[in-house]
This record gives C-alpha cells, sequence and structure tokens, in this order.
C-alpha cells in the first residue's frame, strides 16, 4: 500500500513540475522588494524548527554533492525558486507547483537553526500556514527528495536552486 501510494505521488508531483511550475523562458535572481499587498511582512527572528508538517522548523547545515547546504526536518535539502522575490511576503509557487515544491513551514515566527547565518524568516502561506524564508526568500523541498543527501531538485527547469548556510542561491550542478 506504502508503495502504491508513494508511486502515485510521484507520478502526479511529475505531472505537476512538468504543468508550468519548473520552466520559464527567462528568469532572474530576484534582488528587489515589492510590497506586500495581502501578505503579512516577513518576520525576522532566530530560527527553531521540526519537521515542516509537525511544528517549528530546524533548519541545520549539512555537507552534499554541491557543498554546504541548509537542510530542514530529517536532514532534507531546502531550495529557492528564482519566480520569488525577495522580501515580497509571498510565494510565486501555487497551485500545482506546491505539489511538488512543497513549502518549509513552521508553527513559529521563529524556527530554530544550527549553523545557518543567513536571515530567517516567516511569511504567511495562502493556506494560513507560516513559511520558512531566509535572507526574505522562501524555501522549498523538492518532493522527489526522499532522504538526507538528496539534491534531485537543484537546477530544475532553471528556476531551482539549494540554499547556502548564509542563505546565497547555489547555481552550480553537483560535483561528480
Amino acid at each position: 500500500m506504502k508503495k502504491h501510494l508513494s508511486i502515485g505521488l510521484s507520478a502526479f508531483a511529475l505531472a505537476a513540475l512538468l504543468s508550468g511550475c519548473g520552466g520559464g523562458a527567462t528568469t532572474t535572481t530576484p534582488t528587489s522588494a515589492a510590497p506586500a499587498t495581502s501578505a503579512p511582512a516577513e518576520t525576522s527572528a532566530p530560527a527553531t524548527s521540526a519537521p515542516a508538517s509537525m511544528g517549528a522548523a530546524v533548519l541545520s547545515v549539512a555537507q552534499s554533492k554541491a557543498g554546504q547546504i541548509v537542510v530542514a526536518d530529517q536532514g532534507l535539502s531546502v531550495y529557492y525558486f528564482t519566480k520569488d522575490t525577495k522580501d515580497s511576503g509571498t510565494s510565486a509557487c501555487t497551485g500545482d507547483c506546491l505539489v511538488a515544491w512543497p513549502p518549509v513551514t513552521s508553527t513559529t515566527a521563529t524556527p530554530t537553526v544550527n549553523g545557518v547565518t543567513g536571515k530567517i524568516g516567516t511569511i504567511q502561506t495562502a493556506d494560513g500556514k507560516m513559511q520558512v524564508t531566509i535572507n526574505g526568500m522562501p524555501i522549498y523541498y523538492y518532493a522527489k527528495d526522499q532522504g538526507p543527501g538528496d539534491i534531485t531538485g537543484q537546477g530544475v527547469g532553471g528556476v531551482w536552486y539549494l540554499v547556502s548556510p548564509s542563505g546565497t542561491m547555489i547555481t552550480a550542478p553537483p560535483a561528480g
């Protein structure tokens, strides 16, 4: 039963990815802030965390084929979406995109961090949860990453990239 569910979710995630959340003709690294119109502004606070769906998020640093990266609950890699705008207070990943790229959420505005030096905050999601941000950018998991060390989302569609401990986007392909 578990395997059938996993296969079904994988197929659905792939369909969602191919339906518009991964590609784009051109993308730029967000650098400017746009005022939030309906979402609360980002809060800045030190991070505290546990599994995304279970409480306060815990962000830490792990070594990967792409170098040192930020990971969240259970050691899963986190990613930036280049279509997000820094400090906008909103996420550009909506609808089916969220199936393949679930947000890293927290039950507290102050997620716990271990080794992450970027500025940690939260923004409100469309369903009222708190999505964790690093340096003003929302962070996400990739549904195809199944365990610690998986970085299969790196570079997907030319718009999804790993996050360094300082909060910069890692755009280089993984080594090896």
